[in-house]
């Protein structure tokens, strides 16, 4: 049995999503320096292509995201590495 003061804490996912369709702005509340941020849209929608970008603490991203009953028809990834090379992935809704 671990100790409770050996255990890690959950991981905050350090990014707000302020939505105004048809634009997005993703910004990092956190307090690391993120790698390899990128967004991808499943289901029906259109999103142009994105790099892989590095966001600072407090700096942002958007993207624009056009299409019919978004909240109904499609979801969106956000991926990024932490420091330590550690990927991680968020489920967005619209």
């Amino acid at each position: 049995m671990e100790d409770a003061s050996t255990q890690e804490h959950a991981y905050r996912v350090p990014f707000r999503l302020e939505r105004r369709p048809p634009t997005y702005t993703l910004l990092n509340i956190g307090a690391e320096q993120l790698h390899g941020v990128t967004f991808t849209l499943h289901g029906s929608g259109l999103m142009s292509a994105n790099t892989p970008a590095l966001l600072h603490p407090g700096e942002a991203l958007q993207v624009i995201i056009s299409g019919y009953d978004l909240p109904r028809n499609a979801i969106m990834v956000v991926r990024w590495f932490r420091p330590t090379g550690i990927e991680y992935l968020w489920r967005v809704s619209f």
